[in-house]
C-alpha cells in the first residue's frame, strides 16, 4: 500500500501524496473554471479548504493507501493536476478520477496515470472493484475511462449533496475482469515505486 513517502511512476509521470505546502496548488486546480467545468464548478478558497481537510489530510489517515494525489511530469517536475483513488462521497465504492490543468490536456496524461492507479488499486490494494463517474456531457473523460478498461453501465444519481441530485455516467470494473483485460490489451504498464 502507498505510504506517505511512496510514489507511483509511469514513463512520463509521477504521483505522490500532497503535503501542507501544496495547498495553494490544490486551490489553483479547484478554482479553475475550465478544470472544474464537469466537476461541480470552480470552488472558493473556503470550499477548497474543506475538501483539503476532509478528502486529503484526514483521508490519508482514515484510509491508508487511498487518497487524492499530486501528479507531476517526471522530466520537468511540473505539477499537472491530481489523480485519485478514493471513496465516492456517501458510498462504499472506491473510484478512480483525475483533474488536470488545461496546459496539460491532450497529451494522454489522464489515461497514462489513471491506468497506473487502476493497476495499483487492483494489484497492490487488492480492491474487488473500482468505479468512476463523469458528467453526462463529459465525453472526453468517458473516452479515457473506456481506454483504461472500465465499462460504462448506465447512469446513476447519488444522495450526497456534492453530487447535486444529478445523473452521472456510471463506470465499473471488477478486479478479475480488469486484470484479464489489462493483460490481453497490452500487458502491465510499468509501475515503478520508491518505497
Amino acid at each position: 500500500m502507498l505510504q506517505p513517502s511512496d510514489t507511483l511512476q509511469t514513463p512520463r509521470l509521477s504521483l505522490r501524496r500532497f503535503t501542507p505546502d501544496d495547498f495553494e496548488l490544490f486551490f489553483r486546480i479547484h478554482s479553475d473554471e475550465q478544470v472544474m467545468r464537469y466537476a461541480g464548478g470552480a470552488r472558493s478558497r473556503e470550499e477548497t479548504q474543506t475538501i483539503w481537510n476532509e478528502r486529503v489530510v484526514r483521508y490519508y489517515d482514515e484510509h491508508p493507501g487511498l487518497g487524492i494525489w499530486l501528479t507531476s511530469e517526471r522530466a520537468s517536475s511540473k505539477p499537472i493536476g491530481v489523480h485519485l483513488l478514493n471513496h465516492l462521497r456517501g458510498e462504499p465504492q472506491v473510484q478512480v478520477g483525475y483533474l488536470l490543468l488545461p496546459a496539460f490536456w491532450g497529451r494522454g496524461y489522464a489515461t497514462e496515470m489513471a491506468r497506473c492507479v487502476l493497476d495499483y488499486g487492483f494489484t497492490v490494494a487488492k480492491l474487488p472493484e473500482i468505479v468512476a463517474i463523469t458528467d453526462l456531457d463529459n465525453f472526453n473523460s468517458q473516452h479515457v475511462l473506456r481506454k483504461v478498461g472500465l465499462e460504462r453501465r448506465g447512469e446513476r444519481t447519488f444522495a450526497h449533496p456534492t453530487y447535486r441530485a444529478r445523473s452521472y455516467t456510471w463506470f465499473i470494473r471488477e478486479r478479475a475482469a480488469w486484470l484479464a483485460w489489462h493483460a490481453a490489451a497490452q500487458g502491465s504498464l510499468p509501475v515503478e515505486g520508491n518505497g
